[in-house]
């Protein structure tokens, strides 16, 4: 009987990509309250549906990919070693609105996570680093970021969103 993981029917495939942690937490809200303006750490935000959090100055058209963005806590951390830190890169120099701990976000590109009771972002792809990371981090700041910028994500159901609520994933045929 071969073992369940290995075989090359697509079943295996579906299955490796729904064995993952179903579970995270928000560590950080941040808000750029205008163009070039350093983000302001939030301890709630409201979620617009297919629009943006209130309070940033991002303005993405309904429908719009790129309605919110998202890095996981655990690359904070990989970030600041590759650019020679002892400390995690604090998460509003990375201009990303949201922080997640406790899932892998890359394998969630094209899911949907719940945050807290109400919330539901679709995953909509990678957030890759601009030349802003090297004014923000210094010297290397963007190939730092790369592989690191985290996710995009459109609000599919807005509500409020808070410092410690819990991320799930949402499974497919729900």
């Amino acid at each position: 009987m071969p073992f369940p993981f290995f075989g090359d029917d697509k079943s295996t495939i579906a299955r490796l990509l729904g064995t993952l942690p179903q579970q995270g937490r928000l560590e950080w809200i941040g808000l750029r309250p205008g163009r070039r303006e350093p983000l302001q750490a939030v301890l709630t935000a409201e979620a617009e549906t297919d629009r943006h959090l209130q309070g940033d100055h991002a303005r993405p058209k309904p429908g719009g990919k790129r309605q919110v963005t998202l890095i996981q806590q655990e690359h904070l951390g990989a970030v600041a070693g590759y650019l020679g830190l002892s400390e995690p890169v604090a998460p509003a120099r990375l201009r990303r609105n949201l922080v997640v701990s406790g899932l892998n976000l890359l394998a969630l590109k094209n899911r949907r996570i719940r945050i807290g009771e109400q919330v539901v972002l679709e995953i909509t792809g990678e957030c890759h680093p601009c030349s802003r990371m090297e004014e923000e981090l210094g010297p290397g700041g963007y190939n730092a970021m790369r592989g690191h910028g985290g996710l995009t994500a459109r609000i599919l159901t807005g509500g409020t969103l808070t410092v410690g609520d819990v991320v799930r994933v949402i499974a497919t045929d729900e």
